[in-house]
């Protein structure tokens, strides 16, 4: 199907795209009412003004409280200087914000190419995505953690490694899950992007330490170890391997060690896959995975945590021939199909529904294409696209590319790797 050639369709169809979205925004999906924002805003407010402890505060009529670490308490006292309408307003800010960048690095070259109609369609389709909306509602920081993570991948892309880790490092220090990415740093053989991701994050929780020596030390020996303080492992929300396991198994307790077996396979999976990943050259499918990864491994991923199935389906878009199968996964993200099942999972039915996003997140993970065709949706760097015009113009002389193979196409991460483990 072609895409409308003239102005005056394409502001049609944006025109009833955009009022089915908000028709859809409005009726369809749970509005979470900013809860998880509620929180932050309380334990700081409550922090900073009345002299409460961070990981005593709970919302008022629940049992929810701060679970992330000391770092990322100490990264929002920002919020002790503004009401909670104003908190809202500038949470979406930045979420918009982290959206934008997260769409730059992943999809930049394509979304220039089709301008303002193609940048429209994109946030009509992420209005939908429910790991996306979710975040949105709840104040979530999800987005903003990927895009931490992302800049890394557009630094090492664009040829400026030396920096590359710093994104990861913080992300890591606001929540845990993406300290997976220093792994596969490691497995890439990125010493130095890895070494300073980790001197990062250990550096932010040294500093939150200072701050808030009471609250690091109850979150590093009690909190941290205390998955209820999160909520529920069997609620339909948590789409991890360890939902999975609760909701069939025991709501109480699953088994721990058939967990950690099924952990063990899937950390199998996904080093093979990095290791695949860099000797193609495809960062983005190695970040990707990793993304996978850290949603199944982590005890507890809830719906709004599967904002980092993103670059997964800029990887599925780069292959036409997988454009039917990419809708069908993605429409399925935008249902709340798991919520039918909220009230119990019982039966066949419900152990499959259910657990939906799993199944989707397993079979990426599994399945995702790799190397082929190469750099695409990836923002190229200003050398790859001077090399592709010389090789495009006959009279320019030949340039072989850094990194690889003569006449082989490379991404620009193989480039960097030079200076990422040292020799510049």
């Amino acid at each position: 199907m072609r895409a409308p050639r003239t102005d005056r369709t394409r502001v049609l169809l944006v025109l009833a795209l955009v009022t089915a979205v908000t028709v859809f925004t409005a009726t369809v999906p749970l509005l979470r009412g900013w809860f998880d924002l509620r929180v932050y805003h309380g334990t700081i407010d409550t922090w900073v003004h009345h002299g409460g402890r961070i990981y005593d505060y709970r919302v008022p009529g629940t049992m929810y409280g701060f679970t992330y670490p000391p770092f990322a308490a100490v990264s929002m006292l920002p919020m002790a200087l503004v009401d909670l309408r104003t908190a809202v307003a500038l949470c979406a800010l930045l979420n918009l914000a982290s959206l934008v960048a997260v769409l730059y690095v992943l999809g930049g070259p394509r979304l220039r190419r089709y301008r303002w109609f193609g940048v429209v369609l994109v946030f009509c389709g992420l209005a939908l995505f429910e790991p996306v909306r979710d975040t949105f509602s709840f104040g979530q920081v999800n987005l903003m953690l990927l895009a931490l993570v992302l800049a890394d991948a557009w630094l090492l892309s664009t040829g400026r490694g030396r920096w590359a880790g710093v994104g990861i490092g913080l992300a890591a220090a606001v929540k845990l899950t993406p300290a997976v990415f220093i792994g596969m740093l490691l497995l890439a053989r990125r010493w130095r992007a890895a070494g300073l991701a980790t001197a990062v994050a250990a550096a932010a929780t040294a500093a939150a330490a200072w701050i808030a020596p009471e609250a690091s030390h109850f979150y590093w020996t009690e909190a941290l170890w205390d998955t209820s303080r999160i909520g529920r492992l069997d609620y339909v929300s948590n789409q991890s391997l360890q939902g999975v396991l609760a909701r069939l198994v025991s709501p109480d307790e699953p088994s721990r060690t058939v967990w950690a077996l099924m952990v063990l396979v899937v950390l199998g999976v996904w080093a093979w896959k990095v290791h695949t990943a860099v000797r193609a050259d495809d960062w983005i499918a190695a970040f990707a995975v990793t993304g996978l990864t850290a949603c199944l491994v982590s005890p507890i991923t809830w719906v709004h945590h599967l904002v980092w199935l993103l670059p997964s389906f800029a990887v599925l878009l780069r292959h036409r021939r997988l454009l039917p199968l990419t809708v069908c996964l993605y429409v399925v993200l935008c249902s709340s199909v798991v919520w039918l099942w909220f009230d119990g999972a019982s039966g066949i039915d419900g152990f499959v529904g259910s657990n939906a996003y799993v199944w989707i997140t397993l079979g990426l993970l599994l399945w995702l294409p790799i190397g082929q065709p190469r750099v695409s949706l990836l923002f190229l760097s200003r050398r790859n696209s001077a090399t592709a015009a010389a090789a495009a113009n006959p009279a320019a002389p030949a340039i072989t590319p850094a990194g690889g193979r003569p006449g082989s196409v490379t991404s620009s991460f193989s480039r960097t790797g030079g200076a990422d483990s040292g020799r510049a």
